[in-house]
């Protein structure tokens, strides 16, 4: 199965030659990266284009003018590697904080769904144990918030690191879509269950960055939260119309 797998990236130039090598090491020999950088002050983009010589035919970037959000970095990463004959996507960040290995039994559970969520909300799964208590009831408060407003049947709604059939991308109205924060993440669930796509949540160990700064910040937590009543009614044209082509 052809993988390509998306790296959103801003300010990440130590991180991604770790997390490129230790991605292209996995027992995955169609796996592709595809590096979307959003111009990033601390030359990741330049990083990205050496790592492609490095790694001829499993890495490609595509760089873009300017911080312009997680959420279209998804997309375009979606639509190109649609074309370029992806049979999966799949969508991580690129500081570590999914882990690699986890790829492996993900892959394995897209043989019987359309969607795999790496999951810290079903059993085995966890948040780092250095976090305070505020902050993980904070990421566990999210996440339920978003769960319960929208009735999704997954644990994990708001984490980053799936993996897509190609059949489920193709499926959805990616146009309609407008959330540009991490929340862009809950709107493409909401919008896979409202057409019926088929989840599956694999358990994984959300770690901390080792190095870099987290792009979190209070604008895109005011995002979310509001983007989340918004999503109510937006597609239910589309409820049970999905056609998997």
């Amino acid at each position: 199965m052809q993988i390509t797998v998306i790296l959103p990236t801003f300010n990440e130039a130590e991180n991604l030659p770790k997390i490129v090598a230790e991605l292209c090491k996995l027992p995955l020999p169609d796996l592709k990266l595809m590096v979307i950088d959003d111009n990033s002050p601390d030359h990741t983009g330049a990083i990205a284009d050496d790592l492609v010589k490095q790694y001829p035919g499993r890495l490609s970037v595509i760089h873009r003018p300017a911080k312009l959000g997680l959420g279209t970095a998804y997309i375009t990463g979606f639509r190109q590697a649609l074309k370029d004959g992806a049979e999966a996507v799949g969508t991580m960040d690129s500081d570590f904080s999914h882990p690699v290995d986890k790829l492996i039994p993900m892959v394995k559970a897209l043989e019987s769904c359309d969607i795999v969520i790496g999951s810290r909300y079903v059993a085995g799964g966890k948040l780092d144990e250095a976090w305070p208590f505020w902050r993980k009831a904070l990421s566990r408060f999210a996440n339920g918030y978003a769960r319960t407003i929208l009735r999704l049947p997954i644990r994990d709604v708001t984490g980053g690191y799936r993996l897509y059939q190609r059949s489920a991308i193709q499926a959805m109205p990616l146009e309609r879509v407008r959330s540009n924060g991490y929340v862009f993440m809950v709107e493409i669930a909401y919008l896979a269950h409202l057409l019926g796509l088929r989840f599956q949540e694999v358990p994984i160990y959300f770690a901390d960055r080792r190095w870099g700064k987290s792009k979190m910040s209070m604008r895109i937590q005011l995002e979310a939260a509001l983007r989340v009543w918004q999503l109510l009614g937006m597609y239910n044209d589309l409820q049970g119309t999905i056609t998997i082509p």
